[in-house]
């Protein structure tokens, strides 16, 4: 199976990250290379692109993409960046992308149970050698633990209620699917707009079960031990929450007079580059550099 790419705010990214010709970068969330082969693309910018991925199957996928040398991709949490450079005997990156959140072709593949649009197993994980499954947790949690995930990490107001009728539905059978899942809620939540009832839950549950919000957390504290004085970091994120504790955090370092704000007003996606990829609309851009 094949898709369509389109990396968000790439040609910005690539401006303000890629500063110093035969750097080295790292792609923390590598995808299916769609922000790396910009990196590549720019005359002499990079030495090098350190691809990290949790999902084995993007890295393949992007290594056929990028259809490049210098892309040097590996199976391994954007937390392992400091372990990896070592590795490869490098003191330091100048340059990193953290794009975070879901990519477009886990979205899309049924058999990945990220969306409830197609019917397919519920799963969600990231790397699905690894972990509980989505399945596992809607089949198991008592219902105030539930309501908690749903509220904390999709910010649901229904929470309450989407996870009693959860707890009510597992009973007469397991909730095992994608569309499953969905009905339970769109049960109890009728749809009103264009907005599925179901989306929120779906959002929380993936975020839960991947850590992603424990991982947006620990990104910023990390930039010390894998970027060179002089390097930047950028940060693209989807939803509230993660835009949230990169604004502070990066606020945080600046503050410190170690670091510097590229840009102090968020970069958003042009209405242009939103009518045709219609996934970048919510996308929000942050970059900080290390000072020398």
């Amino acid at each position: 199976m094949s898709w369509r790419h389109i990396p968000i705010l790439a040609r910005q990214i690539t401006e303000l990250l890629i500063t110093k010709p035969g750097g080295v970068y790292i792609d923390a969330t590598l995808g299916l290379g769609g922000h790396t082969k910009y990196f590549l693309g720019k005359p002499g910018a990079a030495g090098i692109v350190i691809g990290l991925d949790k999902d084995a199957c993007a890295l393949q996928l992007a290594k056929a993409n990028v259809a490049d040398g210098r892309l040097k991709a590996f199976h391994a949490s954007y937390l392992e960046a400091p372990r990896i450079l070592a590795d490869l005997g490098l003191k330091a990156a100048d340059g990193v992308l953290f794009d975070l959140g879901l990519s477009s072709y886990q979205l899309d593949d049924a058999a990945r149970g990220f969306s409830f649009m197609q019917a397919g197993p519920l799963d969600m994980r990231f790397d699905n050698t690894k972990g509980q499954n989505a399945a596992d947790i809607v089949n198991t949690l008592p219902a105030d633990e539930l309501e908690n995930i749903i509220l904390k990490y999709g910010e649901e107001r229904a929470a309450a209620k989407i996870s009693l009728a959860i707890c009510a539905a597992r009973k007469e059978e397991k909730i095992n699917t994608t569309t499953r899942l969905a009905s339970v809620i769109e049960r109890v939540c009728p749809r009103s707009g264009k907005t599925h009832p179901a989306t929120k839950t779906f959002q929380a549950l993936r975020i839960f079960i991947n850590g992603e919000l424990e991982a947006v957390e620990a990104a910023p504290k990390m930039l010390d031990k894998i970027l060179a004085a002089g390097g930047r970091a950028a940060f693209l994120t989807f939803h509230s929450a993660e835009d949230r504790i990169i604004k502070y955090a990066l606020k945080d370092l600046a503050a410190s007079g170690n670091w510097r704000l590229v840009n102090k007003k968020v970069i958003e996606p042009a209405w242009e580059e939103v009518k045709a990829n219609p996934r970048a609309r919510s996308a929000k851009l942050r970059v900080i550099e290390r000072l020398a």
